[in-house]
């Protein structure tokens, strides 16, 4: 097992060539009634604080045991590379808390004929488990001690797809299932989702592992935690290629390409795209120039595998042609009379001979490799149309349906776009052994008898499966398979102008499919329209160009700039506009030619034109290609004299990619994560850089603001303390001068909206209640639900007092009784500019409502009062109705509930219009 897991691809070992990544610890929030689950993004600050190594993977920080783990990371982060890495720790008693450790492939499910148990599944169908000799004593101790079984779900593209396995199931199949896990009776997909629902293995841990794409309510809801893998850091990306290229002088060329190129840099941060960068500097001097897209990125790529490819035939093809010397007979080579003429004439004829052979061999050669070019060539187009297939169907592994040529799976094996997952078989013990093993312990064959007898139809199924699931073919890279998948899309003659932008839904507007978008297909739309835009003669290896094809090339190309100058960029949604500056950024950056290079910076340019002044990212995990892809398409904008606002909040972003966009002359204000705008101060303030800190400080805007998360409580109040103390650290004086007025976002906040809901909302209350007397020109304050209570409401009277510019304050459903309005009352007089309260659907009753209507007259501002749904009754109705005589300027009182008599409160109604039902 140790061995196996060594390998990662051809050329690359576990040891030598990996670099130890961390996972975040992500974060749940509930939404809605049914306390549906999502994903938090985390700031990078934040997302420092979570990190783990592999040894805290399996236990959370009160040091007990996960027993349901989701691993999420995007293509080619590692997710594949951890489990491996996972399995030698085990191998070597790093993880002591497991005895069995089993990988579970998704693509077992093409096994689909009932004729698997749980102990086939585990013991002959999982990923790299050795022959086990004595299966029955294996299983019996994995069912004995379920609780020490580690299963690994690998190779799911999509939450989805265990969406789907948790379905509930038949009834009568589950009670099966339990009663007798050792029948060969069942599918692999109803093993799959007996376990991954308790049925099967209760006790066992869980690590399953996706993508972060797809709704999954059902499955956030029952796992205990979820875990991310983490890209790569600068120092992560030199330790690779320090592993990578053994050779001093090439290890110092990558870097320095890395450094001129700031694209292929960040790139690296992907580790399954920082292992294509290498490959493709390892070659930089028979490519060229270095790629300055991924489109280019990936054409290379696939160039140096065509490449080897054809050596690698060359080779075989050499070894099979004739010898020269292998044809030659020695009766020839004589000794008579005459020696000297006979040499002459036998050097002669020889010469004669090696020559006519060395044509024959050279016109064999190059008929052989035109020939293997126009294959070369099908073989391409078939590809680049299975690719599509499969990124349509959001899947890696290749539609069983088609009928496959023995010539094209070889190719598409030896250029290693494609690879090969055998799916195990249960080992059939020849007769031999087993009347050997019968005549030494009768007993036990008597007992082999009887279980043959009933379990015999499942394993006579199962040892004679279909030859045709033998294997799976699966693409090897998804970056590959994206870009091939575009190929077809922009290059091939099949696909007509309608489903080539059918294929492209980030072009098609805000009307168009809402359906979120897996990586792949992004990664497609990208490749596609780049595409369209490349040198047609840097294509000519992957298609053959006719003249119906480049038009259909043409003709595709203007579609595309048609869609793209009719797009009303104001009405997209930040993912769909963030696609579209990756599509303009591959299109413009790419090696064109001619009227292609211009019309794609024409494209740019009307682009920046039209872009919204408010560009809102929130809620789009930016990584840092997608930072690099903004900040061109911003400075493109900065370059037409255009100026942006920019809302970065929930993207995730890192602090380095922050720096890079906030020092843009042409960005006015932006909006990101608080504890990451802090450290970018300190960092600047730590460099010196006093002309970056001032735009990084005077660009910050924060109105309007939601605090959603208990860290956010957390951040404002430490934003609050430099604005107060006017500093960033007291040991640093740099900044004085620039925070010398304090800060200006916090000057300018007007409006703070607590949301932590009744759960969490007291956890964030007490660190509210200190940081507010800091806000002094808020003027609307929402503490909507947050369950405040009438102890938290005499730490807000305090409060309030510090707030003189506050104009509205809603205190709606926070469990208030008598004794918080006791507690308000005096604080609530106390502001002069209070024009609207709001005290819905608390627990006020007469008591409280007549300590409110004392102080009514006194509240000379207020205009709106609501009191709707609490549980004051006629005589405290009366109350507000009675001092509401004495309030000229409040305008509306609402205070209906099912408490207050009908005809009270009609009479009520009648005596001043200004109370009202709702």
């Amino acid at each position: 097992m140790n061995r196996t897991c060594l390998c990662i691809e051809e050329g690359l070992s576990l040891t030598c060539h990996c670099v130890d990544v961390p996972v975040s610890q992500r974060e749940m929030l509930c939404s809605g009634k049914n306390t549906n689950k999502e994903l938090r993004i985390m700031g990078d600050t934040d997302r420092q604080k979570t990190l783990l190594e592999r040894s805290q993977i399996f236990r959370d920080i009160h040091g007990h045991n996960k027993r349901y783990i989701l691993l999420l990371g995007n293509a080619g982060m590692g997710k594949t590379t951890l489990i491996k890495k996972l399995f030698l720790d085990w191998s070597t008693d790093c993880i002591p808390q497991f005895d069995f450790v089993f990988v579970l492939d998704k693509k077992a499910l093409f096994l689909t004929r009932p004729c698997y148990s749980l102990q086939t599944l585990l013991l002959n169908l999982s990923s790299f488990v050795p022959p086990c000799l004595d299966p029955d004593a294996v299983y019996a101790q994995i069912l004995a001690a379920s609780k020490r079984v580690l299963l690994i779900f690998d190779g799911f593209e999509e939450l989805r797809d265990y969406e789907i396995l948790i379905q509930t199931q038949d009834r009568d199949l589950m009670t099966s299932l339990q009663k007798d896990s050792k029948a060969g009776m069942f599918t692999v997909r109803q093993l799959y989702s007996a376990i991954l629902q308790r049925a099967l293995l209760p006790d066992c841990t869980l690590l399953l592992t996706s993508r972060p794409r797809g709704a999954a309510s059902q499955l956030l809801r029952r796992v205990n935690s979820i875990l991310e893998v983490c890209g790569f850091s600068t120092s992560d990306i030199e330790t690779y290629l320090s592993r990578y290229f053994t050779d001093p002088v090439l290890r110092a060329s990558a870097l320095d390409c890395l450094k001129n190129s700031s694209y292929l840099h960040l790139l690296c941060w992907n580790p399954g795209l920082c292992r294509l960068v290498c490959m493709v500097l390892e070659h930089s001097k028979t490519l060229g120039a270095p790629p300055r897209t991924l489109t280019e990125l990936c054409h290379q790529v696939l160039c140096l595998k065509l490449e080897k490819s054809k050596m690698e035939t060359q080779v075989q093809t050499q070894t099979s042609l004739p010898s020269v010397k292998g044809n030659q007979s020695l009766s020839n080579i004589q000794t008579q009379i005459r020696p000297d003429a006979r040499r002459r004439r036998q050097r002669a004829r020889k010469n004669q001979t090696k020559e006519k052979n060395e044509m024959e061999q050279e016109e064999r050669r190059s008929v052989g490799q035109e020939a293997c070019g126009v294959e070369e060539k099908n073989f391409m187009d078939q590809l680049s149309s299975l690719a599509w297939e499969t990124v349509k169907a959001n899947s890696s592994i290749l539609p069983t349906g088609h009928t496959l040529s023995a010539k094209f799976k070889d190719f598409a094996l030896r250029t290693r776009l494609i690879c090969s997952h055998p799916l195990r078989k249960e080992p059939v013990v020849p007769k031999a052994k087993e009347e050997e093993a019968g005549r030494d312990n009768p007993d036990k064959k008597a007992g082999d008898e009887n279980q043959n007898k009933k379990g015999i139809r499942g394993r006579k199924a199962f040892e004679n499966v279909n030859p045709s699931d033998d294997c799976v073919l699966f693409w090897a890279n998804p970056f590959l398979q994206s870009y091939l998948a575009g190929v077809h899309l922009s290059l091939s003659r099949n696909v007509s102008e309608r489903h080539f932008l059918q294929a492209l839904p980030a072009l098609s507007g805000p009307k168009g499919r809402r359906r979120h978008q897996i990586e792949e297909q992004g990664l497609t739309q990208r490749f596609a329209v780049s595409l369209l835009f490349h040198n047609r003669t840097l294509l000519q290896r992957l298609l053959s160009f006719t003249k119906t094809s480049f038009k259909n090339t043409v003709s595709k190309q203007t579609l595309v700039a048609k869609q793209l100058q009719g797009l009303l960029y104001g009405d997209l949604s930040p993912a769909q506009i963030l696609e579209v500056c990756h599509c303009m950024h591959e299109a413009s950056t790419t090696y064109g030619e001619g009227n292609r290079g211009s019309c794609s910076a024409q494209l740019v340019s009307h682009m920046v034109e039209n872009l919204p002044a408010f560009l809102s990212f929130c809620g789009i995990p930016l990584r840092p290609p997608d930072v690099f892809t903004v900040k061109y398409i911003l400075e493109k904008g900065g370059a037409q004299g255009r100026g942006f606002r920019l809302d970065l909040e929930d993207t995730g972003i890192q602090v380095s990619g922050l720096r890079s966009v906030v020092g843009l002359n042409n960005i006015k204000t932006y909006r990101a994560c608080v504890a990451d705008v802090i450290a970018l101060w300190e960092q600047l303030e730590e460099s010196g850089e006093e002309e970056l800190l001032q735009q990084a400080v005077s660009r910050l805007e924060l109105y309007p603001l939601k605090i959603t998360q208990v860290c956010h409580v957390e951040h404002l109040a430490k934003l609050v303390d430099i604005h107060v103390h006017k500093r960033l650290s007291d040991s640093c004086t740099q900044s004085d001068s620039i925070l010398a007025e304090g800060v200006p976002a916090i000057r300018e906040l007007r409006k703070l909206e607590f949301e932590l809901g009744p759960d969490r909302g007291p956890l964030g209350l007490p660190r509210l209640w200190e940081l507010l007397p800091g806000l002094m020109n808020l003027q609307h304050l929402d503490l909507e639900n947050n369950k405040i209570g009438d102890g938290g409401s005499e730490m807000l009277a305090n409060t309030l007092i510090t707030l003189p510019s506050l104009e509205i304050l809603n205190l709606s459903q926070n469990c208030i009784g008598d004794r918080g309005v006791k507690n308000l009352a005096p604080a609530l007089k106390s502001l002069p500019k209070l024009h609207s309260l709001s005290l819905y659907s608390n627990m006020i009753s007469d008591e409280g409502a007549e300590k409110l209507a004392s102080v009514l007259p006194l509240m000379a501002s207020l205009t709106d009062l609501d009191v709707k749904y609490n549980k004051l009754t006629d005589v405290g109705a009366i109350s507000l109705g009675a001092s509401l005589r004495n309030c000229r300027n409040i305008k509306t009182l609402r205070m209906w509930n099912q408490c207050i008599p009908y005809g009270v409160f009609e009479r009520l109604k009648q005596q001043d219009s200004r109370i009202l039902w709702h």
